[in-house]
């Protein structure tokens, strides 16, 4: 069955790491005949939520007119929303966190979303995998509170300069990852 799949990244490096796993989980989506829909939060216009709870009160998910509102009506949508990013020291970057915050909205308009699927890309540079614990944490725990369900994680440690992925299975991984959505 086709499903509607919405990936957010979070890393402004282009032919990065994660980008290269974003890609590789794409196209094996794409060929199980998903639909994916991409947002690069890094490229976009989000700012941090304002806790005004004055969501969807004006018929937008955030009353502070940014992007979020182009990609909240792509998250309503969705069958599954898929994370991915490195770690920035130890966390989410800045980039997709305020994505991620701005998902506050939909539990302030009472919007009913449980029952996606959940999946999470991540890489970061150092060899221990408990790294990136400052990202899957979060990211499951925000789930749970969406009721949403994981569908899957790939976490690739010891990657830094762009093309290190290709020295792991995290691309095989990420492509994989498409058949649990």
């Amino acid at each position: 069955m086709s499903k509607k799949i919405v990936v957010i990244t979070g890393s402004p490096r282009k032919n990065g790491n994660s980008f290269a796993m974003t890609e590789a989980f794409i196209q094996a989506a794409e060929e199980k005949g998903h639909s994916v829909t991409r947002f690069d939060a890094a490229a976009m216009n989000v700012g941090g939520c304002h806790a005004c709870e004055t969501c969807y009160k004006s018929g937008k998910a955030c009353s502070f007119d940014d992007d979020f509102n182009t990609i909240a009506p792509a998250i309503l949508e969705a069958d599954a929303v898929v994370f991915a990013m490195p770690v920035y020291w130890y966390s989410i970057p800045a980039q997709i966190k305020a994505v991620i915050d701005k998902m506050f909205s939909f539990c302030v308009a009472g919007k009913n979303i449980a029952g996606k699927g959940c999946g999470l890309l991540c890489c970061c540079e150092e060899d221990d995998k408990s790294v990136m614990d400052g990202v899957r944490i979060p990211i499951e725990r925000s789930a749970a509170l969406l009721k949403w369900h994981m569908v899957g994680e790939v976490l690739i440690p010891g990657v830094l300069n762009a093309g290190d992925i290709e020295k792991t299975d995290g691309c095989k991984q990420a492509a994989a990852l498409a058949d649990n959505v």
